[in-house]
């Protein structure tokens, strides 16, 4: 191992001595004392995004003999997954304590967790994606069923953790089919076999059936249909900042691993996977946004909001592009994944406001005259719907336009097209949110609703973002597209 090696994953190494560094000092705190701990993991986290931001323009290079790698793409994803742990951490502080899970552990798991994702970014080796996710799922695992005694959240985790199993099987017989097909499993080697012309030095059936196999264990990560059926009721389970977290987060960690395996490791094939992540993405645009037609919970309509979302995602991913370029679908997805992560935290902050209270009641009717109770948090929640739908001058609305022009580009015209739609049939369940805090009398006074810097602090971050990748989105698409192109070098 040399300096260079650290170097590669120092982003990954400050968050997961972090959180070592955590459990240790949470044995000395009282319990009155633990957010003491929570405060720790914002500055870990901060630090971690800092040095990955730093890092960002370095010439690109392997490490550890090729199983990861240093670009501009995996830092910018390091710098945007610990922004996102940070803003998970401001939500939790409050809602913890109202539902009596202020545990230090909470926000060590929470570190160790970004550390896998934070991985993700960097693999550049299937044996190393796998181990990525199983560092990232196994905290988040313990995170859902954190709120024990509840039965509900206990419920969450078992699901979570059967279905992850499951999925992981899926990902493990994907990657030793490809390994017994071209004999290898480094994501370079492959894109060079797969690129050289004449005979084949590899076996079409079992490679296929392994890539098959790989999406279907990515694609339960990122909750893309027909690998969606756990999201609704594991979102709905777990605490509702752990769901925040793992809406957003999770979904940026699952779709760095796709655009690693198939823009970078099977692009040669794409004329081969592209049909299929194509209808990959259509399913899942129909399936999420019709299923969230009839939630009357707010919590399982923006799981199934979420799924819709992988879908949009994944329009990106099946329009591929010349990466050397910085033209396609990997900017576009990348964007979309910030835009998209910013607007989910300010509609958990809202969301973890209401259920901050003795009882959490996400249901639609706790939801009655809320924009008058409290216009702030109407306010934040309704912007962030728009940005759901894809309303100018909103984040989400840049981050659409990018995706399906992408689409067009590619000759994926259809597949905007469905986007379109589905956007379009989107806006009813979102604006049936804003309705019922703005046009409905509450009919009872209802329980308080108990302020709390920390979380104003995020939810006020989290708008702000979504205004200014609405309205000012050059800079950040400049500092994407440097990323791409330095890991296609």
């Amino acid at each position: 191992m040399s300096a260079n090696d650290l170097l590669a994953v120092l982003p990954f190494l400050v968050v997961t001595v972090g959180g070592i560094a955590l459990l240790l000092i949470d044995l000395a705190l009282s319990p009155e004392q633990k957010s003491v701990t929570a405060w720790l993991s914002i500055g870990t986290l901060v630090v971690a995004s800092l040095v990955a931001l730093l890092q960002m323009n370095i010439r690109p290079f392997d490490a550890f003999d090729g199983m990861v790698r240093a670009d501009g793409y995996a830092f910018f994803l390091d710098a945007l997954l610990a922004t996102i742990g940070a803003l998970a951490v401001l939500l939790a502080l409050r809602y913890n304590e109202a539902r009596g899970i202020m545990r230090g552990e909470f926000y060590a798991l929470l570190l160790f967790s970004v550390g896998g994702m934070m991985l993700m970014g960097h693999a550049t080796n299937l044996l190393t994606v796998f181990v990525a996710i199983e560092l990232l799922s196994i905290p988040l695992y313990v995170l859902c069923g954190i709120a024990r005694p509840r039965v509900e959240s206990e419920e969450s985790a078992m699901k979570y953790f059967l279905m992850g199993a499951f999925a992981s099987g899926f990902l493990v017989y994907g990657i030793a089919l490809v390994y017994g097909a071209a004999g290898t499993i480094s994501l370079a080697a492959l894109s060079a076999m797969l690129s050289e012309t004449g005979a084949r030095a590899y076996d079409p059936t079992l490679l296929f059936a392994g890539a098959a196999l790989i999406l279907t264990g990515l694609g339960f990560k990122v909750a893309a249909a027909p690998f969606h059926m756990w999201t609704p009721d594991v979102y709905e389970g777990a605490p509702t900042t752990v769901t925040a977290f793992m809406a957003t987060a999770t979904k940026v960690a699952g779709f760095a691993a796709v655009l690693r395996v198939f823009l970078f490791g099977f692009q040669p094939l794409l004329p081969e996977w592209q049909p299929v992540v194509a209808g990959l993405a259509a399913l899942t645009m129909i399936v999420g946004n019709v299923a969230a037609l009839v939630q009357s919970n707010v919590k399982r309509m923006l799981a199934y909001s979420s799924i819709a979302h992988a879908g949009y995602v994944l329009v990106g991913v099946a329009a591929g592009g010349d990466l050397s370029t910085g033209s396609g679908g990997a900017v576009a997805v990348l964007f979309y994944l910030a835009a998209y992560a910013f607007t989910t935290l300010a509609a958990f902050a809202v969301m973890a406001a209401v259920g901050s209270g003795t009882e959490e009641n996400q249901n639609f009717d706790a939801y009655i005259g809320l924009g008058r109770r409290k216009p702030l948090l109407g306010l934040v929640m309704a912007i962030s719907m728009f940005s759901l739908i894809g309303i100018p001058p909103t984040a989400g609305f840049v981050g659409k336009y990018f995706l399906f022009g992408a689409a067009v580009a590619s000759g994926l015209t259809w597949l905007a097209v469905i986007g379109v739609l589905t956007s379009v049939v989107s806006s009813y369940f979102y604006l049936r949110l804003v309705m019922t805090m703005f046009m409905r009398e509450p009919q009872a006074e209802g329980e308080p609703i108990h302020a709390s810097a920390p979380r104003s602090l995020a939810a006020a971050i989290s708008i702000a973002a979504v205004f200014v990748l609405g309205v000012l989105p050059a800079p950040l698409l400049g500092m994407i597209t440097a990323g791409v192109l330095s890991a296609a070098r």
